[in-house]
């Protein structure tokens, strides 16, 4: 099989590995409901690097809406480095979840260690449930299936952002909201069939840059799709929220820029209105929403999920990943196996 097949296979495979994830949470809740409920937290805490970041991101501020809680996302790096930064209140237990692909990235296993030296325990999402640290969090969550042999994340990422999707629905005892990410990998299926030509014919199209919208919960999840394309394709891209792209960014959008929406139901008025003027003054457009409208400038996608606003983020990735893909081949380049870049990023 030809390498470039192996990460489609990855990224096509999602909606059947969400299946087998979902499976292990639901037999898993009495195991992290211990830790979940075992104080009442003035603080969550996500931490990750790279991809894992940017789930962190999303993670935290979809926690937060759902839940309640105080809670914020940092680097991996900013824990272990800079802590004073990130522990403003000494007197505060938090409660950290870190998130690491392999369980053995190095800046966030000396994140993991720094919350410890604090007193305060920690709860690990990983794809090994055998790595170092899992070990070293009083509970963790494996997702197995979600294994990958390509270097950039796909399939690991969004089954991980299901498992914070999940562990926050039970924190907030949410049956509906539960309800509704068991649907996921349904919509999943039909989200890849439908985006299938669309990344591939917009992957050919004359753009040489590429930036990423998202607010609220999406804002982590166009970092995560710059970081996609940046990885596979290893094109110029960049993410900002919606309304700070207006704040100097949009300088750059002329007829070699593609701008891509990820629109939201909260904000979807104000968000439009971003990619009308992208459209306005000559760049590409992509939106992504629940439903777009039809008189919409540029090229749209929509879910047709019927799913609520923060359960749809793993749908929102599959036509970027996609197009992430297509373009690192219409660039003669390999998407699995980027340059200078490792599964596994260990300090030396």
């Amino acid at each position: 099989m030809a390498e470039e097949q192996v990460i489609r296979d990855e990224i096509e495979s999602q909606p059947g590995v969400w299946v087998a994830t979902w499976r292990e949470l639901l037999q898993s809740r009495e195991r992290l409901s211990a830790l979940l409920f075992s104080q009442c937290w003035d603080g969550v805490l996500f931490v990750g690097c790279g991809s894992t970041y940017y789930l962190s991101l999303a993670a935290a501020s979809l926690h937060q809406q759902l839940t309640g809680q105080k809670t914020q996302a940092s680097p991996s790096s900013e824990v272990a480095l800079f802590p004073a930064g990130v522990y403003p209140d000494v007197r505060q237990m938090v409660l950290m979840v870190a998130v690491s692909r392999s369980g053995e990235t190095t800046e966030t296993l000396q994140a993991a260690e720094e919350h410890h030296r604090r007193g305060m325990p920690v709860l690990a999402i990983t794809c090994d449930g055998d790595s170092r640290l899992a070990g070293l969090a009083e509970a963790s969550f494996a997702c197995e299936e979600a294994r990958e042999e390509s270097v950039p994340q796909t399939r690991s990422f969004t089954s991980m952002y299901l498992a914070a999707h999940y562990l926050s629905g039970v924190v907030a005892d949410d049956d509906t909201y539960l309800e509704a990410l068991e649907a996921l990998p349904e919509h999943g299926r039909d989200v890849l069939r439908r985006s299938a030509d669309l990344a591939l014919n917009l992957a050919g199209q004359n753009w040489q840059r590429a930036i990423f919208l998202g607010s609220g919960p999406y804002y982590g999840l166009a970092c995560e799709a710059m970081l996609k394309l940046k990885e596979m394709a290893l094109a110029w891209s960049e993410a900002y929220h919606f309304p700070e792209f207006r704040h100097g960014p949009i300088s750059l959008v002329d007829e070699q820029t593609l701008v891509v929406g990820m629109l939201s139901d909260t904000a979807a008025e104000a968000e439009q209105a971003v990619l009308e003027e992208v459209t306005r003054l000559g760049g590409q457009t992509l939106a992504i929403g629940e439903r777009v409208a039809p008189d919409t400038a540029g090229q749209a996608l929509s879910l047709e999920s019927g799913l609520p606003e923060l359960a749809r983020g793993p749908l929102l990735l599959l036509p970027l990943q996609l197009l992430a893909y297509h373009r690192a081949l219409e660039q003669g380049l390999d998407p699995q196996r980027p340059r200078h870049l490792r599964q596994v990023v260990v300090a030396v």
